[in-house]
């Protein structure tokens, strides 16, 4: 089983797209972002997880308790609906959907065999597209969301906590982190990496060198984030 790990607006639809050109299972209906789909019992999930996430004020959290309690049977539940029809299945098969990042300590637990691959893009190209985590509320995180509605903050802050709970999480057996930039701008030595890491042959998307670094022609005054992205811009090489 293969399993994408990524925040919404990563560039984890090049993965996927190529796991599906490459004949693995990522669902019976997929989004043109390659999401397996219909996704809301795992957004459901979602908010069961996030009960037992302790907010510690300043944008940091406790994550600490979901590596040992029993998993709740609803989530459980909720998680195996979702993925029925990948889980039917004998051949090569994953999933892609950036709400599992939101949950992926529990996802680790439930399928601690499955191959991750864990998406990562420059922060600042991340957070200048909408996604549905942009308000980590409405997925029942607990958090303190920006009180004049910055909408680019409350991006900003959604992308620091999945990258927090990623690297709060107990590595599962087999991990591979990929950054989008090099898969875009060396895309064969990316995917020979990722051919080794999981055994199969990939096949080849057509990928557009434009799509990296847009941040640069932006008006956003992106050193406000700093004390949110420095951290793993320093760890993912990004300055």
């Amino acid at each position: 089983m293969v399993i994408v790990i990524g925040r919404g607006h990563s560039g984890t639809r090049a993965i996927s797209h190529t796991l599906i050109a490459s004949g693995v299972f990522m669902g019976r209906v997929i989004n043109e972002s390659g999401d397996m789909l219909p996704p809301e019992d795992l957004y459901d999930a979602c908010r069961v997880m996030a009960k037992y996430v302790i907010h510690l004020g300043n944008n940091e959290w406790d994550f600490s308790a979901l590596h040992s309690m029993p998993i709740d049977s609803a989530f459980e539940f909720l998680v195996k609906r979702y993925l029925r029809h990948v889980l039917a299945r004998n051949e090569p098969r994953g999933w892609k959907l950036p709400e599992t990042t939101l949950i992926y300590p529990w996802i680790v637990r439930m399928f601690p065999d499955a191959h991750y691959i864990i998406w990562v893009r420059d922060p600042r190209d991340c957070i200048l597209g909408a996604h549905l985590t942009d308000d980590l509320a409405d997925f029942g995180v607990p958090y303190a969301r920006p009180p004049d509605g910055d909408v680019l903050m409350m991006r900003a802050i959604s992308w620091k906590y999945q990258r927090d709970i990623i690297r709060a999480t107990p590595p599962p057996a087999r991990k591979i982190a990929v950054r989008f930039e090099d898969f875009v701008l060396k895309q064969e030595e990316t995917l020979a990496r990722l051919e080794a890491f999981l055994g199969i042959p990939l096949g080849r998307i057509i990928v557009r060198p434009e799509t990296v670094g847009r941040w640069k022609t932006s008006d956003v005054d992106f050193s406000r984030f700093d004390h949110l992205f420095r951290q793993d811009m320093i760890e993912q090489g990004y300055v």
